[in-house]
């Protein structure tokens, strides 16, 4: 179940050949923030090596292309979607329309390049590699919870890729067990810094959800997507604040 998550967040695949169901992806959303712990350290480890052979400016540009390629843009995606929505003038329908609109529009590209700008200067502003590396962990398993919190009180706009999920992380078992992973992983790698860090983008991710509920009556796929990147983006920023 872990694998096949973990596989569904990345481009790494679990098996040749293998084909991703999104049933079983949904009833195993409660390991996102796992995944997203073991994505970071994969980054993270990148920014380790990187930083020692390269200047800083250059590892920076180095650990954010890495983080595309690993998770295979998929969020990003999202989010340039999710701009595009909630600037389209209109009724939700016509929300829904531009954001399921293949071509990014002028929002959606402002926002990939606030959020680039944003990264990069989260990361070029760790002074300390072994300091990023932990920040690098501790971001992705916030962004990894911050979907499941948005699913397991949300309810989908639409029925489409959305559905399995908000249906299966009603159960309050699941969401015990993604709360435990989580503060537990975050406390033992950044402590109550790491901590505050995770309250104040779970406030962000409901503000996105308010967003969502106004623009297009729920969230959806790229509600999801998006909302990764901005806590992403929001932990690293903070975390790099504390770090200073």
């Amino acid at each position: 179940s872990i694998i096949s998550v973990f596989s569904f967040l990345t481009i790494i695949p679990t098996s040749r050949g293998s084909i991703i169901d999104l049933n079983v992806i949904a009833k195993n959303m409660h390991y996102f923030p796992l995944c997203g712990g073991i994505i970071g350290l994969i980054v993270g480890l990148i920014a380790l090596v990187s930083s020692i052979f390269l200047p800083q400016y250059f590892s920076s540009l180095i650990v954010l292309v890495t983080l595309a390629i690993v998770t295979g843009f998929h969020h990003i995606d999202a989010l340039a979607d999710f701009a595009d929505g909630i600037m389209k003038k209109g009724d939700r329908q016509s929300k829904r329309k531009a954001m399921s609109d293949p071509y990014v529009g002028s929002a959606g590209a402002s926002a990939l390049i606030i959020n680039f700008i944003g990264l990069y200067i989260a990361v070029l502003n760790f002074e300390s590699p072994i300091k990023l590396f932990y920040a690098l962990i501790v971001a992705e398993i916030i962004s990894k919870y911050v979907m499941v919190m948005q699913a397991s009180i949300g309810a989908s706009a639409w029925s489409g890729l959305s559905s399995p999920f908000t249906v299966e992380m009603k159960k309050r078992t699941k969401v015990t067990i993604s709360i435990i992973i989580t503060v537990a992983l975050i406390f033992v790698i950044e402590g109550i810094m790491g901590l505050l860090t995770l309250g104040i983008v779970i406030i962000i991710g409901l503000i996105i959800l308010l967003i969502s509920y106004k623009n297009f009556g729920g969230v959806s796929g790229d509600v999801f997507g998006a909302s990764n990147e901005i806590s992403r983006l929001s932990a690293l920023l903070i975390l790099s604040i504390f770090a200073m």
